[in-house]
This record gives C-alpha cells, structure tokens and sequence, in this order.
C-alpha cells in the first residue's frame, strides 16, 4: 500500500440500531477513513452463559446483565449486514467487519470481503484461524494480550492453511478500553516487524485521543485502526474509548500530513526549498579591495551570504595562495 490503510472501526457502537451504523458509515466516509468497520458474531457461539464482563464493560454497561445479554443486544442480522454492504459500496468505503466465530466467517465471505480481520481474543483459536488461512484472502490480525510466540503460532496456522505471509498484517495492539499510555508500547510494533521479515505491521488503537495512532503512522504502520461513535455519551461498552466524529477527521487529516511528511527517505534538497539554495548559502568574496595580481589570503577574502551562485566556501584552501587575474571591490563575489 502506498498509504496508510485507515480502518474506522464503528464495532457495535451502533447500540444494535440499523439507522445508527448507517450514520457511522457516513461519518467515516465524511473523516476519509479507507474503510469502516463492525462486528460479526452470534452471541451463543461467542460467548458462554456464565461467562463475565472485563471489567471496562462492567464501568460502561448495567451491572444487572451478563456479558452474554451484553452482546446479544448488539447482533447485527444477515439482511443489516447486506444492507451496511450495500450502503458502503454506494458511498465509495470499504466494508469490513470481524468475524467471531465460524459462521459469521462463512456470512462475511458470502458477502464478498476481500479483507478479513481477525480480532485480538482469537489469536489463540486454531479452528477459527485454520477456515480464515483457507480462505486465501488478505488478513489482519490483531495481537493483543498476546506474545511473539503466539503470533508465530497464529502465523503458521494462518499460512499452512493457505494464505501467504505477504497477504497478512499483523497489528500491535492493547485490549484495554481505554489504553493507558504507559502501557501501549508501540516499539513493540517494530519488534513485530524486526522477529518476522517482510510482514506488513499496523497498529489498532484503544487510548484516548488521536496522538498515539499518529505516532504509529510515523514509526511504519501501514494500517491504523480506531474505534470511533457518534457520541461518546451514549450507552455501551466502547463508546468511552472511542473518537467523536470530528476526531475522527482530525485523525485522518493528521495521518494524511505525517504520510506527506515521511517521503523517499532520499536526502536530498526538495523543489521547495531549492529556491532558498543561493539565498541562505554562502560564497567567497572580497573582505577589502583586491588590486589584480595580488595573493589571496585570509585577510581579503571572506564567506558572505551574496543572493547567487558563487564559489563555494568548501574550495577555501584551493584560492589561498592564487593571484587575482582582475581587481576586486569590497564584497564582490571571486571568481576563478
């Protein structure tokens, strides 16, 4: 990719609502996000009745309800997610949207994606891992809470099922919502790059703001995903850790710039500031009147800013000691 692959990541944030991941699609493609992102799951084949809530959903959700009824009441059906599709082909976004468990795997790809994202809480799932290797699609996989060997492990499956390596990127990430930022660590994005040559490496990102993922773009991600709502005052597990439309924006413009920024990595002067070259440069001239014959030397001559090319003040020693073949006035620019 030649840019930064921007993943607006609206995950249930729709509270269950159609109209409402309608509008997030709409403010993604408002932000010029690359793609905007949801959840695929059924409840039951996710999550087990007894199982609890971590605990930034106990701080954002009833504290009355399950993690299972938690979910359930943000399931989006077969017929919304054709009509998300829908709705984001007919804006110009990409659709995605993370599978977490084997139907939804079969849902998403009769949908068509191309791209599969595979979410933090997986990585150590082999069946799910081995049908979305089989797949052959483009996969990112999120590595939260995990280390460089489940990754390894998580990699191999995904690449003896069929995909190539060259066809996955691999996220750094932190699963708590939100994020401190002692606790992000984003060199460790490096390391992920530096233990597995030739992978493509991304960061999705769960703290507060837009300047951490930025920091991301500017140390090599090639993807940047950030969970964004409506309004962070609304009822939900993520809205909290999420940005606001206008922050949204704001990230994308910033990443756009840092993207600018980055360049070839060839130094060498840019078409903006060559004009500047013989303005801020310096030549050698005359520091008194030169009459014609007479030696250069330490005493006559000097480096001045003159406005146009002249010699170079790194030719110095090569005048020392010459004859002036004409006469020089005060801060005339020598020539030779």
């Amino acid at each position: 990719m030649n840019k930064t692959f921007i993943i607006a990541e609206a995950g249930v944030n729709h509270n269950g609502s159609l109209e409402m991941a309608f509008q997030l699609i709409d403010v993604a493609v408002a932000a010029g996000a690359d793609a905007v992102k949801f959840q695929t799951f059924k409840a039951e084949k996710v999550i087990a009745v007894n199982a609890p809530k971590a605990g930034y959903q106990k701080d954002t959700t009833r504290s009355d309800e399950s993690q299972l009824e938690m979910v359930k009441k943000l399931e989006l059906d077969e017929t919304a997610h054709t009509r998300l599709h829908q709705h984001c082909q007919d804006k110009g976004i990409q659709f995605l949207s993370t599978p977490f468990d084997l139907e939804s795997v079969d849902l998403l790809n009769n949908l068509g994606l191309k791209i599969f994202k595979i979410p933090s809480g997986e990585i150590t799932n082999l069946p799910y891992l081995r049908k979305l290797g089989a797949l052959k699609k483009r996969l990112i996989l999120s590595t939260g809470m995990a280390d460089l060997g489940e990754i390894e492990d998580a990699l191999n499956i995904l690449t003896v099922a069929g995909t190539p390596l060259e066809n996955i990127t691999v996220l750094h990430c932190n699963t708590e919502y939100p994020t401190p930022f002692e606790d992000v660590n984003l060199k460790a994005m490096q390391t992920i790059q530096n233990a597995f040559p030739g992978i493509a490496v991304g960061y999705s990102d769960h703290t507060i703001g837009i300047e951490v993922a930025i920091a991301a773009v500017a140390m090599g991600a090639s993807v940047i995903e950030k969970h964004f709502t409506l309004d962070k005052n609304l009822p939900g597990p993520d809205h909290r850790a999420s940005l606001e439309p206008q922050e949204l924006t704001d990230m994308v413009f910033r990443i756009r710039n840092i993207e600018k920024a980055l360049g070839t990595g060839i130094k060498k002067p840019s078409p903006s500031e060559l004009k500047n070259k013989y303005i801020i440069r310096k030549s050698i001239v005359a520091a008194k009147e030169i009459k014609k014959g007479q030696l250069f030397d330490e005493n006559n001559l000097e480096v001045k800013r003159v406005g146009q090319s002249g010699i170079n003040p790194m030719r110095w020693n090569e005048l020392i000691g010459k004859r002036a073949d004409r006469n020089y006035i005060t801060d005339e620019i020598i020539e030779i």
